[in-house]
């Protein structure tokens, strides 16, 4: 993106506090960690200070890697808490449907995460950027967040990540790897991460659009 993409206006608003204010206006949520860089600590609190006032509890500086973000943020949960959402405050277009959808299935299953079908067309290239295979796309689903799981269920996997030193690119592969299994939440709506320029763009037209009354 070139600059912070959390600090990005999106409908007047800074890409972060879409993001936070939907799991602020949830019911379902009592409390929000917002784990971020050292660096944006100070201009990335007062936007979700902002906008959550009552439920954003703390902010914790991250790690290099998702993962070592994650088991920061776990430091701070309250040992009390029941199911733990993780989300990444560069998908904006969350909301509080997507969230109670996905939080009704890990209570049932123990682990969730909102994901969406493959549709595209897949290749695997080899390091010169040639296409090498194609990749059957029957049963591949690209995983978005939230991914919620059960606090005892999520701790434990991440110990087991942190004390090995693995790496994982989000909750479900450490959950799996703890031996649990992880259902999958068809996201109805576009539920898109903003990571090019013309992402702003697209997220724009859903805000709209749901503004509007249209379906995104």
């Amino acid at each position: 993106m070139g600059f912070n993409k959390l600090t990005a206006e999106l409908e007047g608003r800074p890409v972060l506090a879409w993001s936070v204010s939907a799991y602020a206006e949830c019911s379902s949520i009592d409390a929000i960690v917002l784990v971020c860089a050292a660096t944006a600590r100070t201009e990335l609190e007062a936007i979700a200070r902002e906008a959550a006032p009552i439920k954003l509890r703390a902010v914790v500086e991250g790690g290099a890697h998702r993962h070592l973000s994650v088991a920061e943020g776990l430091r701070i949960v309250p040992k009390d808490a029941s199911m733990i959402a993780v989300h990444d405050a560069a998908r904006p277009l969350v909301n509080c449907a997507m969230i109670e959808r996905c939080l009704e299935s890990a209570r049932n299953a123990g682990a969730a995460a909102c994901a969406r079908p493959v549709t595209d067309t897949l290749k695997r290239v080899n390091d010169e950027g040639f296409i090498i295979e194609s990749v059957e796309r029957t049963g591949l689903w690209a995983v978005e967040t939230p991914q919620i799981v059960r606090a005892e269920l999520l701790r434990l996997a991440y110990d087991d990540v942190i004390a090995t030193g693995a790496y994982v690119s989000d909750e479900t592969s450490a959950v799996q790897a703890a031996g649990a299994p992880v259902a999958l939440v068809e996201t109805p709506e576009w539920n898109g991460k903003i990571t090019y320029p013309g992402d702003l763009d697209l997220a724009r037209l859903v805000l709209r659009g749901r503004a509007a009354g249209s379906p995104a």
